[in-house]
């Protein structure tokens, strides 16, 4: 085999193995009915999130909705004009509702991201070293535990400029601390176990031994946690946004239901608040869904009967 076509042998041979795992996934999802549809449902929003902005129809703040007249179509409920009505400022709630997903995926992905990559990190070496190192981990995870999340990221949030960057980053610096205690719980077992004292005794430096004998034993249960984080970050950034701490240059479903609310028009225009209420409980609900699936096989205690 010649020099050039090794590259391309390794590339082959990586796509292969990434498709077969997605073809596993996907096997294993359609066993559960329920885990499935979710599936459907994450697929659907992600789609959303990236094409969303290019397929409204109109820009969703600019745009002012107009009849044949030359009126503007203030609350009107659906019709040909505005597939999902329009707002109390005559813009088209289907445009919002998809220049919407994109925040909401952003933040949910990389929310859910830093959150349990910073949980894993701190439950690793947590677990690992125990010690004065555990002691001192395990107290910031305490005292993260004791600080509310809302009040606190709206404390933070009064004195700058939200944005959907800063909202992320706020979200993943105070939901790390579930994946933490979890992620511990198990490297404390698998620490003890007989390949990781034979690691140690070999001359493996922590670093190594945490790294490619404890990291990937434990990971199952981070990936789990990971999943439930983009479900608490949607949730946490829709609530911020509906409190009016979201990114003031984005559209997101929790604004447009900041919106309804403060027209006093939430118990009248249903076509504005059902779509952002419907995408945050179908999303965060597919999560925890395919969450439970996978949760039931990691965790053999709370297998059901089949």
């Amino acid at each position: 085999m010649s020099t050039e076509t090794k590259p391309k042998a390794e590339l082959y041979r990586r796509v292969d193995a990434l498709w077969t795992l997605v073809r596993d996934q996907f096997a294993f999802l359609r066993r559960d009915p329920l885990a499935f549809a979710g599936m459907l449902v994450v697929a659907a929003f992600v789609f959303l999130g990236l094409f969303g902005p290019f397929l409204a129809p109109h820009d969703p703040i600019e745009h002012t909705v107009r009849s044949d007249t030359g009126s503007v179509l203030r609350l009107s409920a659906p019709s040909l004009d505005a597939f999902f009505g329009t707002t109390a400022f005559g813009k088209d709630v289907l445009s919002q509702f998809l220049a919407g997903a994109r925040p909401t995926l952003i933040v949910g992905l990389f929310g859910g991201l830093g959150t349990g990559a910073l949980g894993f990190t701190v439950g690793v070496v947590s677990g690992y070293y125990g010690g004065w190192v555990d002691e001192l981990l395990m107290r910031l995870t305490d005292l993260t535990f004791s600080l509310p999340f809302m009040p606190m990221a709206l404390l933070l949030l009064t004195f700058v400029t939200p944005n959907i960057w800063l909202i992320t980053a706020i979200i993943a610096g105070f939901l790390w601390k579930m994946p933490a205690r979890v992620v511990r719980s198990e490297v404390l077992s698998v620490r003890e176990r007989t390949f990781v004292k034979s690691a140690r005794a070999s001359g493996a430096s922590d670093l190594r031994t945490m790294l490619y004998h404890v990291a990937p034993n434990v990971l199952p249960i981070g990936f789990l946690y990971t999943a439930y984080g983009v479900a608490w970050a949607i949730a946490a950034q829709a609530s911020l946004a509906f409190l009016g701490f979201g990114d003031p240059t984005m559209t997101s479903w929790g604004r447009m239901l900041r919106q309804v609310f403060a027209s006093g028009n939430i118990r009248v225009a249903w076509w504005w608040v059902l779509p952002p209420a419907i995408g945050i409980a179908a999303i965060t609900t597919s999560v925890f869904l395919i969450g439970r699936a996978y949760e039931e096989v990691i965790n053999p205690e709370i297998q059901t009967d089949q």
